[in-house]
């Protein structure tokens, strides 16, 4: 895999987990990065990490929830730094609450972060692409296999599930403007989120059913984040790849 040095990449949700991996992970490469999180609490780490290894980053403080703020943001970036390369659709939220309980407040949030977010992004950032010739977008999905191991997570799996739609449907739009659209789909990861709480819960429960013993590292999302945009995968569009540390014992 070839570096992404001069790459501007856009990652959403990048103030902890999944998504500070994946943004370490291309300032590694070289990459300027434009980092996004609802709130600099957590953002302001990532930012100070990249910037420590002498990467090139600047921090967007939105609602990727809502479409004025996805354009206000992309008009910044293409601002600051001229083009869109790459982008990450990597925010979620995943409130746990069971199918016959879950309130309308909640189900709309998750809606909200984890497929309207990504549909405006997708539709901001894919026109940006389009005028300057290409691009790649990689959206964070979730595994639907293993049902069991999603316990009050109704809400939180139609989104996903949704997303995967999204990514086959932008896919196919955006593949005569050079732009490549796949999904990244993880299982239960190793973050801080799922070291406390229902999470942690369900994340053991994983675990103990996993032929391999172990949860999936952020940094092993990132990994194939880093494949899906590089030359390498040129020929991949439209696709959900499961990452869920689960394998087929033949």
């Amino acid at each position: 895999m070839i570096g992404f040095s001069g790459a501007v990449v856009v990652v959403t949700g990048a103030g902890r987990g999944i998504g500070r991996a994946i943004a370490l992970a291309f300032a590694h490469q070289g990459a300027i990065l434009a980092v996004n999180d609802l709130t600099p609490v957590n953002l302001n780490d990532t930012v100070a990490q990249i910037r420590s290894m002498g990467g090139q980053v600047k921090d967007y403080v939105f609602d990727v929830a809502k479409k004025m703020p996805v354009e206000a943001m992309v008009a910044d970036i293409l601002q600051d730094w001229g083009r869109i390369d790459i982008l990450v659709n990597n925010a979620g939220v995943h409130p746990f609450a069971a199918l016959l309980d879950m309130d309308e407040w909640d189900l709309r949030r998750t809606l909200d972060v984890n497929l309207c977010g990504p549909f405006f992004t997708v539709q901001c950032v894919g026109r940006a692409m389009r005028a300057q010739g290409g691009g790649r977008i990689v959206n964070i999905a979730s595994v639907p296999s293993h049902a069991q191991m999603w316990q009050d997570s109704a809400g939180f799996l139609a989104s996903k599930m949704g997303l995967i739609g999204l990514t086959c449907a932008a896919a196919e739009e955006l593949a005569p403007y050079n732009i490549n659209v796949n999904a990244v789909c993880p299982g239960w990861v190793e973050t801080e989120a799922t070291a406390v709480g229902p999470a942690q819960i369900q994340a053991q429960a994983w675990l103990d059913q996993n032929p391999l013993n172990r949860l999936e590292r952020p940094e092993q999302v990132a990994s194939l984040v880093l494949y899906l945009c590089s030359p390498d995968s040129g020929g991949l569009t439209g696709q959900a790849l499961d990452l869920e540390g689960n394998p087929v014992i033949l």
